[in-house]
């Protein structure tokens, strides 16, 4: 009894101090990269309920349960999860990719971007960067709601200024290609 009582302490200690070794490490990496509160706010919550599951399972497996028993529970949750997830997968990309976006995306709220998108112009500013979307403000005063996996999957040029203002190619002052013979 005592020794599992000192191990529940072990656990509960080292959740503890990982818990905010990850909240500060995020803390300052959301700084650096200028994300909004709530947006760090998220990401800490979803990685924190993340080792709290790991730490669980080492807990349960160090009290002697057995392996076979843990893993049967963890895969038979898995495998349900996976069920009712499988209908609603583009949330679960979606999530995904807000997390990814988080650590890597390299535009921040306030740039210029345009996305490459055969069938609907994608350009304007960054308004809000969330877990499941991203909202861009188009010049003409129009709010898009992206969603986060779309962001990943297509190109996204980032614009300045100068590119926003320019003229289309058939009316640019650019060279003529047409070739003259000369004798």
């Amino acid at each position: 009894m005592t020794q599992t009582l000192l191990v529940s302490c072990l656990y509960i200690g080292i959740f503890i101090f990982a818990q905010r070794l990850l909240t500060n490490w995020i803390a300052k990496l959301a700084e650096s990269k200028q994300v909004s509160f709530k947006r760090t706010k998220m990401v800490t919550q979803y990685i924190t309920y993340l080792l709290f599951i790991i730490i669980a399972c080492l807990w349960v497996i160090s009290l002697g349960i057995e392996y076979q028993q843990v893993s049967l529970f963890i895969s038979s949750v898995f495998a349900v999860l996976g069920v009712a997830l499988v209908a609603q997968w583009s949330i679960l990309s979606n999530i995904t990719a807000g997390i990814l976006i988080f650590f890597v995306f390299p535009y921040r709220i306030g740039d210029r971007i345009k996305i490459i998108d055969k069938d609907e112009d994608v350009s304007g500013i960054i308004a809000e960067i969330s877990l499941f979307h991203v909202l861009i403000e188009r010049s003409d005063g129009i709010t898009i709601t992206y969603p986060n996996n779309l962001m990943l999957q297509k190109g996204v040029l980032k614009l300045t200024q100068a590119h926003t203002q320019a003229k289309p190619l058939s009316e640019s002052p650019e060279k003529d290609h047409t070739q003259v013979q000369s004798d």
